[in-house]
């Protein structure tokens, strides 16, 4: 298995013996060794049909298929890189938080209806399952929040990156929460998440506070 590291807190090394990883298209910056770069088509481990889901969905995520020998680096406009591993369980991450995973890993779309307004990424988030290590960016280091049936978590959707673990997640609206902040009229949109997992989210906003 691929061998992912880092180098610093906004690159990510990654070794290779042969083995394959997919990358987000564009972040890789430097090399070592022989390698091979192919940039996924619709026969990128979805097909036509997912490739079709996707669009439908306005889930944008381009990656590259990178193989062979030595070390490659990745890295895209000095956001903060976090390793995220995998043993069996699903990641539902933003697209464009996903920098890389490994090769055996299973990539899908799902769709989770209202929240994806929250983004402006469409109406559904990438799911990544199976067993391996998963690369996400962060504008900021990630922080990562533990979810129990004890203590549910309610998360900004500007701020969110990704969640895996038995988590219902559900959308709330909370107009305290919005006029404690004085921003004006309309109620604001937050993820409720319960049950027991991990969700990662970063110090900063991708964009204003959504209303509905």
């Amino acid at each position: 298995m691929a061998q992912f590291r880092m180098n610093g807190s906004k690159m990510l090394a990654v070794d290779l013996g042969g083995e394959t990883i997919r990358a987000l298209n564009g972040s890789m910056v430097a090399y070592e060794g022989q390698m091979s770069f192919k940039r996924q088509g619709i026969s990128g481990g979805e097909g036509l049909r997912g490739a079709l889901k996707r669009r439908i969905a306005g889930e944008g995520m381009t990656l590259m298929e990178i193989s062979g020998q030595g070390t490659v680096y990745l890295a895209s406009e000095a956001t903060e890189v976090t390793l995220v591993p995998l043993t069996g369980d699903t990641l539902f991450v933003e697209s464009e938080s996903l920098l890389a995973l490994d090769g055996n890993l299973q990539t899908g779309v799902h769709f989770v209806g209202l929240r994806g307004m929250g983004t402006g990424q469409g109406l559904a988030t990438t799911k990544v399952e199976g067993h391996g290590t998963v690369a996400i960016l962060s504008e900021g280091t990630a922080i990562v929040l533990e979810v129990t049936p004890q203590s549910p978590l309610c998360v900004d959707p500007h701020a969110y990156v990704c969640h895996h673990g038995q988590l219902q997640q559900d959308v709330v609206t909370d107009v305290n929460w919005r006029t404690v902040i004085g921003q004006g009229s309309g109620e604001s949109v937050q993820f409720r998440y319960q049950g027991h997992g991990l969700v990662y989210v970063q110090p900063s906003e991708r964009g204003g506070i959504l209303e509905i």
